[in-house]
């Protein structure tokens, strides 16, 4: 049966080869919005404004904290027109680093997922728009931080994602030549990924507002099991010249 115009095209999913594999957080590994919704309502209601709903703040989440708010305010029109900005930030990112946990969870499988790969012979790295205090206090507190050879938030490389430079400082700090592949959500992981000549893989139950299907990646998911067939073919055959 031909596809219905407009319906984005199947995507392939070949083993890729990689040494290294390098994850967003927010939408990928993590599922932040709950904590996230809660810091952003919390600074829109104190600065006189109305509250979003979660489904609303799900595709607000993706290119950092400013970002957010910036959306948060531009969601509430005129009621926030003269919003401080910088007050707004400096208390979501407050309120934020005390709840950071208070509802996020690991989507499921992660942790399992993580060590698989791990022991496969893959090297993990994390590459997020996130603060890097914030993004390693999220890590600590849901205990999957063991499992990054490398962690680099937002404001610990010269640039942040879509940057091709904040993608270059986690394969520098993961210190491992090779082939690495990006998983993540978002347009802007596709963008960091390509300027990068990486292939990116997108889970489909991210925060993207555009479906993952249609954002142009190698492969998609819809479980982060199934990153161990597209992986582990290739970390296992390493040894044999693959």
């Amino acid at each position: 049966m031909k596809p219905r115009p407009g319906k984005p095209k199947p995507l392939m999913l070949p083993p890729f080869r990689a040494s290294s594999v390098i994850f967003d957080l927010d939408g990928t590994l993590v599922d932040t919005a709950p904590d996230l919704t809660a810091a952003l309502n919390h600074v829109l209601l104190a600065a006189g404004g109305t509250p979003l709903a979660p489904h609303e703040v799900r595709h607000m989440v993706g290119q950092g904290a400013r970002a957010l708010i910036e959306r948060g305010i531009a969601a509430n029109g005129d009621r926030l027109a003269d919003a401080d900005h910088e007050a707004m930030l400096a208390a979501f990112l407050r309120y934020y680093a005390t709840h950071i946990a208070d509802y996020g969870r690991p989507f499921d499988g992660a942790a399992a997922v993580l060590q698989r790969l791990a022991a496969a012979g893959l090297q993990l790295g994390i590459c997020t728009n996130k603060p890097q205090a914030l993004a390693l206090a999220l890590l600590d507190a849901i205990g999957l931080r063991h499992h990054f050879a490398a962690i680099v938030g937002a404001d610990a490389a010269p640039e942040k994602k879509p940057h091709p430079a904040h993608l270059t400082a986690v394969l520098s700090a993961l210190g491992r030549d090779g082939p690495a592949v990006m998983v993540g959500d978002s347009p802007t992981d596709v963008a960091a990924a390509r300027a990068c000549g990486m292939p990116v893989i997108l889970v489909d139950y991210g925060y993207s507002r555009v479906p993952a299907a249609a954002l142009g990646a190698d492969a998609v998911i819809s479980r982060l099991d199934a990153l161990e067939a597209l992986l582990c073919p290739m970390a296992a055959r390493k040894g044999e010249g693959a």
